[in-house]
């Protein structure tokens, strides 16, 4: 008998269950893989290093959102009345803008792009967790669209006040990694978090190059998550 695959299968039990819609969400963690779910604790790992720290949370590249929904939810669940934990996704939400010589030969302009206007649903589905929690009148959470080298310092320069406790970096480029991580460092404090998806990795190597040009890879421990092998994060000490 040929061995199906796993992934596909749980897929089509997530599309045929019969789960009550009412009880479905409730429930998603039958569908989840290996491999998901280890990112998911990954994120709540990293959340919990910054829970004394002040500052808002940037991603950079949060292509489908599911980083900014999860950082939503710890927030909610760990410190609720923190409104100043502003949670902020930077990306294009169209692919790659552009490739850099640095970021090597298997990267094109356009990749890891989403469904046209995803991020008005993004912001939908953002705003659906944000109601569960207090200070629910008060937009905790923005979408910047756009090449973050234009919009991150546009976003600054609006907002000079901005403190940063985590910045998760997967841009997977050079460019906008080197830009925006320059400005970032401007912005962190002693115990803020700067995480990186793809570091160390022969397929998107400009993400480590930029990181080794920035700030050297000597005067920092990079240190390795088990959960997610490919990714590395560092505390500003």
């Amino acid at each position: 008998m040929k061995k199906t695959n796993d992934r596909e299968e749980l897929l089509q039990a997530l599309k045929k269950t019969s789960i009550p819609d009412q009880e479905l969400l409730l429930n998603l963690g039958l569908f989840g893989s290996r491999r998901s779910l280890s990112r998911l604790l990954m994120m709540h790992d990293i959340y919990k290093k910054i829970i004394p720290v002040a500052g808002s949370i940037v991603e950079f590249g949060p292509r489908w959102g599911q980083n900014l929904a999860l950082f939503s939810n710890f927030r909610g669940m760990y410190e609720p009345y923190n409104y100043n934990r502003l949670i902020l996704g930077f990306d294009t939400f169209s692919g790659f803008p552009s490739i850099d010589p640095k970021d090597g030969s298997v990267l094109k302009k356009g990749d890891y792009s989403v469904t046209k206007g995803y991020e008005e649903e993004l912001t939908h589905i953002l705003e659906c967790h944000e109601a569960e929690y207090p200070n629910n009148h008060r937009r905790k959470f923005e979408l910047v669209k756009g090449d973050a080298i234009k919009t991150f310092p546009a976003y600054l320069k609006k907002n000079p006040h901005t403190m940063i406790a985590l910045a998760y970096f997967d841009f997977d480029l050079y460019a906008p990694t080197k830009a925006c991580l320059e400005l970032v460092l401007k912005h962190v404090t002693k115990g803020s978090v700067l995480a990186f998806d793809e570091l160390n990795w022969a397929e998107f190597p400009g993400e480590t190059i930029a990181v080794m040009e920035t700030m050297g890879l000597s005067a920092h421990a990079l240190r390795r998550d088990p959960l997610n092998p490919l990714g590395a994060y560092l505390v500003i000490e």
